[in-house]
């Protein structure tokens, strides 16, 4: 009867949003490549190759800095009102994503040195500073 017609309504309704989600998904993903990419352009290392190699401190540290690029990135995907608001905070996380390496590096000067010998106690350290850096962004943009 008339549940088994409002069905199709239902999802109909559902998938209106699918437009926005892809947009928002594409964005979000093109975003996390282009951290990736200037990310590992500012460190002296070629993570991407000490990766490839098996360095578990590189992948340590890249992939944390890439999950606290996320979260701010998350907070601003729910908090702004279109696409490129999103965006532009986007950039500001990867601001303090780089700032946060940078700060990093200023208490462990050897960073980059640590993480090629592949020292895990280095990339975790980077990453977590990334981690925290991101959870206070993501805080931040909750106005």
């Amino acid at each position: 009867g008339v549940q088994t017609c409002a069905l199709p309504i239902l999802i109909v309704n559902s998938l209106a949003g699918l437009p926005a989600f892809a947009a928002y998904f594409l964005a979000s993903t093109l975003a996390c490549l282009v951290f990736v990419f200037i990310y590992t352009r500012i460190t002296p290392n070629d993570e991407i190759e000490l990766i490839r190699a098996g360095n578990p401190a590189a992948a340590l540290s890249v992939g944390l800095s890439l999950i606290g690029f996320s979260l701010p990135l998350a907070s601003a995907i729910f908090h702004t009102v279109d696409l490129l608001d999103c965006l532009v905070w986007a950039v500001v996380a990867l601001v303090a994503q780089l700032l946060a390496y940078v700060l990093a590096r200023v208490v462990m000067p050897k960073l980059p040195e640590r993480i090629a010998n592949g020292e895990i106690s280095a990339g975790v350290w980077a990453g977590c500073v990334s981690i925290a850096a991101g959870v206070l962004n993501a805080a931040c943009m909750t106005w």
